[in-house]
């Protein structure tokens, strides 16, 4: 949910704007618009920032309404005080004009998430041109190239390049429209909603963004300059800054639970300042779904709206990305991190690493000293690991040197996942014809096709109870016994 606009001149400075019927007077200053322009001339953007020309690279109008006009009011509510009317008021106005953004200008307009009526539209346009962050063509033609390119150069506001950049300084300072992503904008180009708004935003701006809220604080309680103050000036600011949080904080502060190829987070507190914008991995991930949270306990007013919308009959064809898509995704992305986390672990020499030791040589090393014991034709180096069992020296010692599969199996005593899991981490070689690890090593070798499930990384995924040293039905033998 981004983006600021300028709030003159947008029509001349939209480079892909095209008006469908221009004007005489339009075609008449045609030529002597181009010949104040020079293609070749490189744009302020090419070139690196110095003293002399640092001015150059602001934009100082976005810099007069974003920063100058909010101090202004600032200062001016030092002096005027606030009426609980006035604050009730500002408040409501701010959902409003918040509604006009993220249930308008971002899910109905930049995603066609879903219909809405005539009366409806309109009444997001308005409300939406209120919050003073363009106009929905403008706004919404910057957003898809954001979904496109995120977080590439070009990307409008990307996070990659710092975090105040996305949340304020590609507002503040002049971008180079070339490097901005191309997106396709025709729907909006043929919505005549979009195309009136586009054309009268300025008039859209002063009456919906400051003289309305005055209007109905003046007419309502005599309240005219604290109306101006509070339920314009300032809640422009608010409602700017919370925007302006989908851009910066929402990809920065939370949680990757779809994917975390990108930076897009989930996060309660940007969804509490943005009404219900901050789930936004997942509004990455689904941006043709009309919610952007989907659990019950998860804050978001502007999904509520428009069902409600749907159910009054001024919003239809509300889009809901299928479930079993998204609990794949989540899956995934959990499979990911366990692969991660899997990753970090020892989980000891793999098999088809580990030597082959012929059993005499196994034997003959046992008895001169070496901690040496077999499970499963596996070899375990247990030298530092005698004095540590549980079970004491003397039942571990006698063990060495020997097939000890069965009493580790629950001839002498079933052992835990966890002691299997340590015992990967001491094997040092493979028995000569020992089992089914001296077979799966020769498969190996020879390519056959042998079914084991790895992680992201490559690497084999052993689970609970499916180690090698594992028999689910240990043979008891008199040995053991």
């Amino acid at each position: 949910m981004p983006s600021h606009q300028p709030v003159a001149g947008m029509a001349a400075k939209d480079p892909e704007y095209m008006d469908p019927q221009p004007s005489a007077a339009a075609s008449a200053s045609e030529p002597n618009r181009n010949k104040s322009y020079d293609p070749k001339k490189p744009h302020i953007t090419e070139t690196p920032i110095t003293r002399a020309n640092w001015y150059k690279h602001v934009n100082w109008l976005n810099v007069f309404f974003i920063i100058g006009i909010p101090m202004l009011g600032c200062v001016a509510a030092c002096w005027t005080p606030l009426r609980w009317q006035t604050a009730v008021w500002a408040v409501i106005y701010y959902f409003w004009t918040g509604l006009g953004i993220t249930a308008g200008y971002h899910r109905l307009w930049a995603h066609k998430s879903y219909n809405a009526s005539l009366p409806l539209k309109i009444f997001l346009a308005g409300v939406g041109g209120g919050a003073v962050e363009g106009s929905i063509r403008w706004w919404s033609r910057d957003h898809r190239a954001h979904h496109r390119y995120t977080d590439t150069t070009k990307d409008p506001y990307s996070v990659r390049k710092g975090l105040m950049y996305s949340h304020l300084g590609w507002m503040v300072m002049k971008q180079n429209p070339k490097r901005i992503g191309r997106t396709d904008i025709t729907d909006l180009n043929e919505d005549p909603v979009v195309v009136w708004q586009h054309r009268n935003y300025i008039k859209v701006v002063f009456f919906m963004g400051l003289i309305f809220p005055t209007l109905v604080a003046g007419l309502g309680w005599g309240d005219w300059f604290g109306g101006y103050i509070y339920a314009g000036i300032l809640r422009i600011f608010f409602v700017q800054q919370a925007t302006f949080c989908v851009n910066s904080l929402a990809h920065w502060l939370g949680d990757q639970p779809f994917d975390d190829r990108n930076s897009p987070r989930d996060h309660v507190i940007t969804a509490l300042v943005t009404l219900g914008e901050g789930y936004h991995n997942f509004h990455h991930e689904f941006p043709s779904d009309y919610r952007n949270a989907i659990e019950w306990h998860q804050y978001d007013p502007t999904k509520w709206c428009i069902w409600v919308w749907s159910k009054l009959g001024l919003a239809s064809d509300l889009k809901q990305f299928r479930s079993n898509e998204i609990e794949k995704g989540r899956v995934q992305q959990l499979q990911k991190k366990l692969d991660q986390k899997r990753a970090g672990l020892d989980w000891g020499v793999p098999l088809d690493q580990l030597p082959v030791i012929e059993w005499d040589d196994y034997v003959e090393q046992a008895k001169n000293g070496r901690g040496l014991i077999a499970v499963a034709g596996v070899v375990h180096d247990v030298t530092d690991f005698i004095n540590e069992h549980p079970g004491g020296k003397a039942l571990i010692k006698s063990g060495l040197g020997k097939d000890a599969t069965s009493m580790f199996n629950g001839g002498v005593y079933l052992h835990s996942n966890a002691a299997h899991n340590l015992l990967s981490t001491l094997r040092v070689g493979v028995i000569r014809g020992g089992m089914e690890v001296e077979i799966w090593k020769r498969a190996q070798r020879e390519n056959k096709d042998i079914n084991f499930v790895k992680d992201d990384a490559g690497n084999r995924i052993i689970r609970a109870g499916q180690q090698v040293t594992k028999v689910e039905q240990p043979i008891v033998t008199a040995t053991a016994a």
